[in-house]
């Protein structure tokens, strides 16, 4: 039986008996873990019509078909709320070849990356009241956003942690400018967390908001698991950091550092809200509040903002091109080639 023919026959399964074990799809098809896993990803995460539940039954959820939400390149992932989530429930397809071919070159390899936490403020009083499924059926929606922004951005969900995540930017997959693709996905979460809070305050009363950290720093790859979980061990105290911002943060708002805030000024819009003392550290730690991207797109653009780089030790020769200059716009056009020595880059 070919692939489609299977993945068919199962959507079709699944909409009728609405949930089916996979035990029972495996003896059904005659299935190896290798087709179960491909079913599981295009059913949960590429046609967003069924849910896993605690990695023995698939349910079938119809009402994804008309979500209000706009469609979003990433497949949406629903993680299981175990405490210790498979990997392989928050790595989407796409990103997990990508990881598969770092893996062998990142063991003990520092990266400079952004770290990234966001989590559900105050859900244990929120759903104090709830019995354990609609618990779930409230917070799993949330957690689901978190990660499509993370992946979006090509960020790698590291934890699950309960009622939030952990995410990092950089690693394994590297990026140069981690710190900008953290800010959108920690803008895109929280935007798209406030569409489905409007719901979820229409019907059930309840005030649903996220609070997001962000730090930029250096850390270590310890190893990587054949399950694609990563374990990341930060140097000096750039998890530790970026777990205070998310601490400090006010529901519906995000925070980050200055050391993230350097890598993407002049991309984003910033309140800076001072020094504010962090347990754990000597001094304190300047904070500033993420409010929104800003109209410029480019890096050249955004240090045009800052103030470009000053042309140094070359003061005789600026004062002929700026002589140039006056004469140009006076008489005509001049030209001036630029030679630097072969001992220097471009950069």
């Amino acid at each position: 039986m070919q692939f489609d023919e299977l993945l068919a026959q199962t959507q079709d399964l699944l909409e009728r008996e609405q949930r089916l074990s996979y035990r029972a799809l495996k003896v059904r098809f005659q299935l190896d873990d290798e087709h179960l896993e491909a079913l599981k990803d295009e059913l949960i995460y590429a046609k967003r019509l069924a849910m896993d539940e605690e990695g023995r039954v698939l349910v079938w959820r119809a009402e994804r078909a008309a979500d209000s939400l706009p469609p979003s390149p990433i497949p949406s992932v629903v993680p299981s709320t175990r405490a210790e989530p498979e990997p392989r429930a928050y790595v989407p397809l796409h990103l997990a070849e990508k990881i598969r071919t770092a893996r062998v070159t990142l063991a003990g390899e520092r990266k400079q990356v952004t770290v990234l936490f966001a989590d559900l403020k105050s859900s244990m009083e929120l759903l104090a009241d709830r019995d354990p499924e609609e618990a779930r059926q409230i917070l799993d929606p949330v957690l689901e956003r978190m990660m499509e922004a993370v992946h979006r951005y090509e960020g790698t969900v590291n934890q699950v942690l309960g009622d939030g995540i952990m995410a990092l930017f950089g690693a394994p997959i590297a990026h140069e400018d981690h710190a900008v693709r953290a800010c959108y996905a920690a803008l895109a979460m929280q935007q798209a967390v406030t569409r489905y809070a409007e719901s979820v305050r229409r019907e059930q009363g309840l005030d649903v908001q996220i609070r997001v950290g962000l730090n930029s720093g250096e850390v270590v790859v310890r190893a990587i698991g054949n399950d694609l979980h990563m374990d990341y061990t930060a140097i000096g105290q750039t998890t530790h950091l970026a777990a205070r911002m998310e601490q400090l943060a006010r529901p519906g708002t995000t925070f980050i550092t200055a050391n993230t805030l350097r890598l993407v000024e002049g991309l984003v819009r910033v309140t800076a809200l001072g020094p504010i003392p962090i347990k754990g550290l000597l001094g304190p730690v300047d904070v500033y509040e993420l409010m929104g991207a800003s109209t410029l797109r480019g890096r050249f653009q955004a240090g045009v903002v800052r103030g470009l780089t000053r042309f140094v030790g070359r003061d005789q020769e600026l004062a002929i091109i700026q002589q140039a200059l006056a004469h140009a716009k006076e008489v005509c056009i001049n030209y001036f080639p630029i030679v630097l020595d072969e001992l220097y880059n471009s950069s």
